[in-house]
């Protein structure tokens, strides 16, 4: 009984870590569309597209995380993958915004571990009969 409530906690605490990376992004996405300045001295019309499409990609992943995620299914498993792999992109090609990119490593630790807490969710021990 008590290892099925620790991976049940470790289940809860995997979607809320990628909960915060989607609302991250969605939040983000959308101030970029609503004031793209604050992305710098760029196209403002490029910018504000990015900033949509990020809205996009931050709305669908919070709905993958709440809904199939939750629900423990694979392919939101593999889906929410996305996220590491993006923060990780972003880190190594020096993408704005900042210039600090601490925001990137905060979000590669959080989505990874999110998806690796509950990994026996998703892929349970095969049992010998």
């Amino acid at each position: 009984m008590a290892r099925f409530k620790e991976q049940t906690m470790l289940l809860r605490i995997s979607w809320m870590l990628l909960l915060i990376t989607g609302l991250g992004i969605l939040i983000f996405g959308i101030l970029v569309a609503t004031f793209p300045q604050i992305a710098g001295p760029y196209d403002l019309g490029l910018i504000r597209a990015l900033g949509v499409a990020t809205t996009g990609m931050g709305f669908f992943g919070t709905m993958i995380t709440l809904k199939s995620y939750r629900g423990k299914e694979r392919w939101a498993w593999f889906t929410l993958w996305f996220y590491p792999i993006f923060w990780t992109l972003h880190l190594v090609g020096r993408l704005p915004p900042g210039n600090d990119h601490i925001h990137q490593v905060v979000f590669i630790v959080i989505s990874f571990l999110g998806l690796m807490l509950p990994f026996r969710h998703f892929f349970p021990r095969k049992t010998s009969k």
